[in-house]
Order: C-alpha cells, then sequence, then structure tokens
C-alpha cells in the first residue's frame, strides 16, 4: 500500500510540474494502472485460497448437526393395561408351571382359557412415551485415511494452478510493457518528425520567399512561384497530418499509462536527434528461451494440470478409507429409561468404500484425462517450433533494421550535400526551383526514413526481447 501511494504521489507531481517522464515511468504507471494486471493477481490470490482447500482435505473435519420435531401423536405400545399370568417353580418337574385356578371340578376355565391364580399388571401409562417435541444433535469428526490418492493430486493440482495464475500474469506484463514501449517510440518517431516537417516548411517557405523576389525583378516567372506555393501548401497539409498523428499517439500512450488521454506531457527522448542502437548478437540458446519465455511455462504447467486431473480420476476407481467419531445427544433419551431430557453417547468406528461397477463410467473418464494431457503435451511441442520459428525473424529482422539504419544515415549524409549544393547553385542562378524543390524532397525522404530506421531499430529490439523471453522492466 505505501509503495502504491508513493507511486502515485510521484505520478501526480511529475505531471504537476510538466517534467520529461522517461520511458521506465510509462512503464511503471502502466503497470500499475492496467486493470487486466490487477485482475491477474487477483486470480492469483483466488488460486491460493483454491491451495488452501485442497490443503485442508488432509486435517479432520469437524461437523455439528442438529434437528428439532414436533409430533402430532404419542407413542402407545399397547393399547390398554395388560395382565400378564406368572409362573411359579414345580420342584416335582424341575421347571416353571402356570399356577391355575383349580375347583372341584376342575380349573376353572373361562372363554376357553385357563384363570391364572396371579398376575403381573402390566399398565397402558409405563408403556406410553411422550414424542412431541423431539430434539437431536450429534458432532462428528471425520479423518480420511486412504482417499484413493485424490487429496494429493487436488493438491498438486491447486499448486500448479496458482503458478500458472502467476506465469499468465507474467505474460500480460510483457504484452502491456511492449504496448507502452511500441506507443512510447512511436510518439518519438511522430514528435521527430514533426520537428523534420516544419523544418521542410520553413525550408520551402524560404524558397517561396526567394522565388517571389525573383518574380518581382523579373528573372524568375510566375508557373516557378505557383509550382513553390504548392510544394508549401502540400509542406503545410503534411504538418497538420504529422501534428493529428502526434496528438492521436499522444492519446493512445496516455491510455495506456492510466492518464487523462487530453493530459499534454512530454516524454524524455522525443527531443533527440538521434536514437542510440545497441547491436545484439545474431545466435540464440534456444533452451534458455524455452526457460524464459512465460507461455512455454505456462503450458508446461498446463499438462501437469491434466496429468494431476488424471491422477484424481484414476482415484476414483480405487477403495476410500475414512475413521470417524461421533458425540449425539437426543430429547428424549432412552440411554437409561425413556425420559424427556438430554441424554448423549460416543460412537467411534469407520467407513470404507470399494467402487465395483460403473459401466465404465470411471475408466472412461480417467483415460478422458490422459487423452487431454496428451494434447497438452503436443500443444507444448508445437508452441517450442512456433517459438523458435519467431525467434529466428525476429532476429533476422532486427539485424535488417540495423543495415538499413546504416543506409538510411548514409543517404541521409548525400542528401544533406545534394541540399547545400542545390541552394547554392540556385543562388548563382545556375540551378532552376524545380532542381532545388526535387533536393528539397530528397532531403525530407532521407530524414524521414532514417527517424523511421531508428524507431523501427528500437521496435524490433523490443519485439526481439519479448521473444526471448528477457525484457527488462
Amino acid at each position: 500500500m505505501k509503495r502504491n501511494l508513493l507511486l502515485i504521489i510521484t505520478v501526480l507531481t511529475t505531471l504537476a510540474t510538466s517534467a520529461q517522464i522517461s520511458l521506465d515511468s510509462c512503464r511503471r504507471m502502466a503497470l500499475h494502472n492496467n486493470k487486466e494486471l490487477q485482475t491477474g493477481k487477483l486470480k492469483i490470490e483466488s488460486a491460493r485460497y483454491q491451495q488452501k482447500v485442497a490443503h485442508a482435505a488432509y486435517l479432520p473435519s469437524l461437523d455439528l448437526q442438529g434437528a428439532y420435531f414436533y409430533n402430532q401423536k404419542k407413542i402407545e405400545l399397547i393399547g390398554e393395561d395388560a395382565r400378564l399370568p406368572v409362573m411359579n417353580f414345580d420342584p416335582a418337574s424341575g421347571g416353571y408351571q402356570h399356577a391355575i385356578v383349580t375347583t372341584p371340578q376342575g380349573p376353572l376355565v373361562v372363554n376357553g382359557t385357563p384363570v391364572p391364580q396371579q398376575v403381573a399388571l402390566l399398565p397402558k401409562s409405563a408403556l406410553t412415551y411422550d414424542i412431541h417435541n423431539v430434539f437431536a444433535g450429534a458432532l462428528t469428526i471425520t479423518q480420511p485415511i486412504f482417499m484413493g490418492g485424490k487429496i494429493k493430486a487436488m493438491n498438486d493440482i491447486t499448486k500448479l494452478a496458482t503458478q500458472l495464475a502467476q506465469s499468465q500474469l507474467d505474460t500480460k506484463t510483457d504484452e502491456v510493457i511492449y504496448n507502452v514501449d511500441v506507443a512510447y517510440w512511436q510518439v518519438v518517431s511522430l514528435k521527430a518528425k514533426q520537428r523534420l516537417a516544419e523544418s521542410y516548411v520553413s525550408l520551402v517557405r524560404s524558397l517561396n520567399n526567394d522565388v517571389r523576389r525573383m518574380v518581382d525583378e523579373g528573372v524568375a516567372t510566375k508557373a516557378n512561384l505557383l509550382s513553390v506555393d504548392v510544394k508549401l501548401n502540400e509542406a503545410n497539409v503534411d504538418l497538420t497530418r504529422v501534428n493529428n498523428g502526434l496528438a492521436l499517439s499522444k492519446m493512445l500512450l496516455a491510455q495506456l499509462c492510466g492518464m487523462n488521454i487530453n493530459h499534454d506531457f512530454v516524454l524524455a527522448d522525443e527531443n533527440r536527434d538521434s536514437v542510440p542502437v545497441t547491436l545484439r548478437a545474431a545466435n540464440f540458446n534456444m533452451a534458455d528461451v524455452y526457460a524464459q519465455r512465460h507461455e512455454i511455462r505456462s503450458l508446461e504447467l498446463a499438462t501437469q494440470i491434466y496429468d494431476g486431473k488424471a491422477r484424481a480420476e484414476r482415484a476414483a476407481m480405487l477403495p476410500k478409507v475414512a475413521a470417524m467419531a461421533m458425540y449425539s445427544v437426543s430429547n428424549p433419551n432412552s440411554f437409561h429409561g425413556f425420559k424427556n431430557r438430554f441424554g448423549g453417547a460416543f460412537s467411534v468406528g469407520a467407513t470404507f468404500q470399494i467402487p465395483l461397477w460403473h459401466w465404465g463410467g470411471l475408466s472412461n473418464k480417467y483415460r478422458q484425462a490422459q487423452t487431454e494431457a496428451k494434447i497438452k503435451r503436443m500443444e507444448l511441442d508445437d508452441a517450442k517450433d512456433k517459438i523458435e520459428l519467431q525467434v529466428n525473424q525476429a532476429s533476422f529482422r532486427y539485424q535488417e533494421a540495423v543495415k538499413t539504419l546504416d543506409a538510411c544515415r548514409s543517404n541521409l549524409s548525400a542528401a544533406d550535400e545534394n541540399l547545400r549544393m542545390a541552394q547554392v547553385a540556385f543562388r548563382e542562378g545556375v540551378s532552376t526551383t524545380d532542381e532545388v524543390m526535387a533536393a528539397q524532397t530528397a532531403w525530407l525522404k532521407a530524414n524521414s526514413e532514417k527517424i523511421d530506421a531508428e524507431i523501427d531499430v528500437q521496435l524490433c529490439d523490443v519485439y526481439l526481447s519479448k521473444v526471448l523471453g528477457n525484457m527488462q522492466y
């Protein structure tokens, strides 16, 4: 937070004082204000939370459950009072016999059933239970013991997902830096062309004044003046186009940096006469390039993630074992007779699950995950081939840009000398206005090509750094 606040204060101070903004300042502002980069950071944070969720599966889980029920009726196990006959021990037979009421005529029988001498009374109220209000609760601890390797696979996947989110953020960061660099050097290029266009307008205007005086003196025709006027109008139109292009380029750079697009600013390199060029080596170690490219790193992580998904699907086909412990309470309870109050007890046990037959569903999911992992490996190999071609193309383009710059500088020296000689000859009256204008046009073209070549070297250097994966910022 302090770092962000310091950056904001620095940027505001820079803008308020209209100081020159360097390329590094533009990069810092773009990295700080880019919404996609901020989203990427949130994705990393989300992936870290998922990693913590996966790690929690190793640990025992503690759950509390509760319930309440209202029942309309009571439980009555018997409909009325019951009388149970009592048996007495008979020493003669060595067993228990019912004591039957006897009369002189024999045992007393009522409705076909002998009448016992004694009965045990079982009242209906003793087997009637009040269950109108039932409360229940349980505190359960579950510890996974063996889940077929799924927990470890998910932990590996979430860890790799965090690294993948970071790698994708690094890739996006490189893209932001590259876009800022391109916009920055585009502004520098157009600023140089603005100065060139102004110089060209000044040259043509000076020629126009000379020809106008010559017309007044009768040594030049109005046709000569009209041709110079046309050139001057074309130069002014070109200057207007350059001014508009410069304004739009500054708006683009301001938008990339998070500034107000209507804010006017001065870049540190926009008033330089030439852009320094640093030569690079033509050969590169592709193994180092692959190690530095974030895209390759992302594909490698994606391949490992899909391998982890395959292991997770395989775990679904293996046995699973977990230990459990629970303390449950209920009201009413029957632990010591039926009582309308809370009572509880501990329970300890284990559960296991063995998949037997799912009509190929589990095995096909495993094969699907393996196939997806193979696809990612093929994408990784294809990306390496394309990156190797990309590096070679960028290297050739950079070398070509350097050679083009050398040629443009040589052409500019010749154009400067040609313009000087044409102007001297025109003053001495041995050269025509068409020859002077041709020399001015050649001078303008040589300067414009030299500016384009310098900026092209810078852009090729930035692009080469991007494809090599070693952008410095």
